[in-house]
């Protein structure tokens, strides 16, 4: 024992009572009092600390270090930004893995590594023997800094308090951030190897270390040994050195492509030249396509691969353990064991984690490549055959806070139940009739993307030409008139030619599309119509995709549909050095998460040159800088183009908000639903004439509207959409003075109501219609839920330092709808008071929501003279309402 090696912390583990086992040369704990079940359930639930100074961490230093790293390593180190991490692994000629590994980029001019404990001198041994030939150096730094995982669902709450409220790291995976905590400096990365959707790896130095353990420990963390990290990463589906990679049980090397982090940590960029096995890696991944593709022709240099197993019997799987598939073996059980976890009620987001505990048979195992998930296999323990499944995970993260474990069940055909057709529609003619009166008479509506139409809106949207069909195209054979391809559509062509003028006239532009549906499909036909003006020139090869694209981030409230997930992802370009698509994001201000910093924004784009700048937002306080942005790109003679995607905002453009082609955006596209008077629908504007260069862009434009996305464009709402812009071009002025006001309004009425309200109050926290209040990390789901109980509509909302929708801490609400029905500043007094007895007192407040509701059901902002009412009821007489 005296020869084993000790982490900074042996003493705090002895005296923590932990059992100590010889690790990889390493005396460390394994498990403490409290057991290996109750430590992984604590970790799950609440948060774990772990010992991981064992783990060697190697500094790469020197003006060669980016070659060294690119040959010696399986990622695309060149593609690894300031701040961030990614997972490695070194391989050797024949694709095999010497280790699997960390690699950090906490400083511009070095890059941390960071390998297994048991691997350390052989992988120092390997690194050395290529890095002579190189201008770098590799130090060995692991006994002056210390690490330690901080990994569970309030992780962040214990580092947040540490470091005096400051933002631990950026809420993505791999983030990485040096700070202080409590005087002493840190380097914190989201990383992790519990597979915790919360979870950070501290370093710090080596006499730091036990005052950071028991800073953490006094906060509520418990320490965690070798056991639970084992079953927690086991759960996660993560591989360990010497079980899923390495060699097999008869001694062969596991190739690299069989474990499935593999897609993540291998990369062929041509930067990266001829790295060690990459010929043999080149042909794993051909063999990994064609295996994907259910094609087992030739599965040679990827013959098995590692997948999750459960057992259906019951019993007890362990590594090395026989499994087959009919009477022939198809691999070995590389992990197993008896795992815990809590069990769940409920469904969706009504699903509620109890404190009852279970433990199930799961494992990793490494079989045949042509073993499916969902394939029923069996296991030999100890001579027994036990039925187990191939399911695809054993674990969820992808709801935030918590890891989900994720307990196998075979999809089971639904018997269909015969109905009463004639009773079932009339129950939903009167389940509709009850949701109508809850929404307009009982509920107080505050989601800011929703807005209920006037009268006139819904009665002409539902008149006849909501069943008719009107595509139409300019043609230039006769001088760009359009041919409607269907009679009967006279009408509408009048519809559409006023709605065009009375959008022109509402945005300040040249030319509108309105034949687009949705805000998404506005910006679908945009960015389709931008790759396709790119490619006008070359008609003979595969067009070009766009290149770097400027927007806000998700996270930063940045729209959907103007992510690479969303309507921007089958036209972005993939950038060849960082692997990423090309698309950065604007800086945001330290002080203000909600405001673009301009300064750093320039910089941006002066070293990326983006063909696109897409402003707009969904969670949206402040006005968009497109004046400035403006002005640089003409300064620097930046050729890019300047996009406003005003999906929230669009019924706000005037005065008392942007006036976004006078501040020099070329695109406006937006839903004309939200603070808009319309109903669902999108529009397209844009400011060229026909002398432009882009004048070819603005056609198309059209031409990705009508045929490219849509043939039945709705007549209906198009002239509900009509009359809704009559409406906002007759009274914009006063309803967006009085949006504004209410918003900042209802904003310092529920900060003075004790809630936390999100914003600067030096603008009276909103420049929007919006405003958003802080009700405490991951509860925002169930405290709208109950808002709603209540009869207060809201949206739950992730912040810009949380990691998902069902981690969401705030609530974003709008006041346009509220506003049209004649709200004033008494009403949100009125209103956020109530709305504090409910999230901050726990009062039932539904009756009183109601009543306050019930005086407020007259449309505002909209035609209601005598006149008017005398022709709207002669309308609905005619069309049998």
């Amino acid at each position: 024992m005296s020869e084993l090696k000790r982490t900074q912390l042996y003493e705090t583990h002895v005296a923590a009572g932990a059992s100590m086992v010889d690790f990889g040369g390493w005396e460390m704990p394994v498990q403490y009092p409290t057991g290996i079940v109750a430590e992984h359930l604590y970790t799950r639930h609440f948060c774990s600390l772990f010992d991981v100074s064992h783990m060697g961490r190697l500094l790469i230093e020197g003006p060669e270090r980016l070659a060294f790293l690119q040959h010696v390593l399986s990622s695309n180190v060149a593609g690894l930004d300031l701040n961030m991490a990614q997972y490695c692994i070194l391989p050797d000629e024949d694709g095999g893995a010497v280790d699997d590994a960390y690699l950090y980029r906490f400083e511009e001019e070095r890059f941390l590594l960071v390998v297994n404990a048991a691997n350390t001198e052989k992988d120092l041994m390997h690194l050395r023997s290529v890095v002579k030939d190189y201008d770098c150096t590799i130090t060995d730094i692991t006994s002056r800094w210390a690490s330690i995982a901080v990994q569970g669902p309030k992780s962040k709450d214990l580092l947040t308090t540490l470091s005096g409220g400051v933002q631990v790291t950026e809420p993505m995976k791999n983030a990485l951030n040096t700070l202080t905590f409590e005087g002493h400096e840190v380097k914190v990365a989201k990383t992790g190897y519990t597979g915790e959707p919360l979870g950070y790896e501290v370093y710090c130095r080596s006499e730091d270390a036990a005052w950071l353990w028991n800073r953490l420990v006094e906060l509520g963390a418990r320490p965690a040994g070798l056991g639970a990290r084992d079953t927690l990463r086991m759960e996660a589906g993560f591989p360990l050195y010497g079980h899923e990679m390495g060699v097999d049980p008869d001694g062969q090397r596991i190739p690299i492509f069989a474990v499935p982090l593999a897609k993540f940590a291998v990369s062929f960029a041509p930067q990266k030249g001829e790295f060690i096995g990459r010929k043999a890696l080149e042909q794993q991944f051909d063999a990994f396509r064609r295996i994907m593709n259910r094609d087992f022709s030739d599965c040679t240099a990827l013959p098995r691969r590692i997948l999750p197993i459960a057992l259906l019997d019951r019993g007890v799987m362990r590594a090395g353990m026989a499994v087959y598939r009919g009477e022939k073996q198809v691999g070995w059980v590389t992990s197993g064991t008896m795992v815990p976890y809590y069990v769940a009620e409920g469904e969706g987001l009504e699903t509620v984690i109890t404190q009852e505990t279970a433990k199930r048979a799961i494992g990793l195992c490494y079989v045949d490549s042509d073993v499916l998930t969902d394939d029923v296999v069996e296991v030999d323990i100890r001579g027994r055959r036990l039925k187990a499944v191939i399911p695809a995970r054993h674990m969820s993260v992808g709801a935030p806070p918590y890891a989900r474990p994720l307990l196998y069940r075979r999809p089971e055909d639904e018997v269909s139940q015969p109905a009463d057709r004639a009773a079932k529609a009339l129950e939903l003619l009167h389940l509709a009739q009850d949701n109508h009166q809850w929404r307009q008479r009982q509920c107080i509506n505050l989601i800011p993307s929703e807005n209920t139409p006037s009268r006139a809106v819904q009665l002409l949207a539902a008149s006849d030409p909501s069943c008719r069909y009107a595509e139409h195209k300019k043609i230039i054979s006769f001088y760009d008139k359009d041919v409607f391809y269907y009679q009967g559509t006279k009408f509408i062509d009048t519809v559409e030619q006023l709605l065009a003028e009375q959008m022109r006239q509402y945005l300040g532009c040249t030319q509108v599309e309105t034949r687009v549906i949705s805000g998404q499909m506005s910006n679908m036909a945009t960015f389709s119509a931008l790759m396709d003006w790119k490619n006008r020139l070359d008609r003979k090869h595969t067009p070009q995709r766009l290149g770097y694209v400027l927007n806000n981030h998700i996270i930063r409230g940045g729209h959907l549909s103007a992510q690479p997930m969303g309507a921007l992802k089958d036209y972005i370009a993939v950038d060849p050095v960082t692997e990423r698509t090309a698309v950065v994001n604007f800086p945001v201000c330290r002080d203000d998460l909600f405001r673009i910093d301009v300064e750093e924004t320039k910089k941006v784009i002066d070293r990326y040159r983006p063909e696109l700048i897409i402003f707009g937002k969904s969670m949206v306080l402040r006005r968009e800088p497109v004046a400035e942005i403006r002005r640089f790109v003409t300064e620097q003679n930046i050729p890019t183009t300047i996009m406003y995607d005003m999906a929230h905002v669009l019924g706000l453009v005037g005065d008392h908000f942007q006036k976004p082609f006078e501040e020099g955006a070329e695109i406006v596209t937006g839903s004309t639903h939200k603070t808009f008077f319309g109903p669902q629908r999108g529009v397209i504007g844009v400011n060229y004439r026909r002398e432009d260069l882009k004048w070819g862009l603005w056609e198309t434009i059209q031409s990705r509207a009508f045929p490219g996305s849509v043939s039945n464009h709705h007549l209906g709402t198009q002239l509900g959409l009509l009359m809704a812009a009559y409406e906002m071009n007759y009274f914009k002025d006063s309803y967006q003075k009085a949006v504004i006001d209410n918003a900042k309004y209802f904003a310092k009425a529920l900060h003075e109501a004790g809630l936390h309200v999100l914003g600067d109050p030096a603008i009276g926290y909103t420049e929007t219609h919006q405003v958003l209040v802080d009700v405490g990390y991951g509860t925002g789901p169930e405290v709208a839920e109950r808002l709603e109980e209540n009869n207060i509509i809201v949206n739950y909302q992730a912040t810009p330092d949380e990691e998902g929708f069902t981690a969401s801490g705030a609530l974003r609400m709008g006041v346009s709808e509220m506003t049209r029905f004649g709200f004033g500043q008494t009403e949100f007094t009125e209103l956020a008071g109530l709305m504090a007895d409910c999230i901050l007192r726990g009062k039932d407040v539904g009756q009183e929501v109601s009543r306050l509701r019930s005086r407020y059901t007259t449309m505002h902002y909209c035609f209601d003279g005598p006149e008017f009412q005398t022709a709207l009821e002669q309308f609905m007489g005619q069309i049998g309402f």
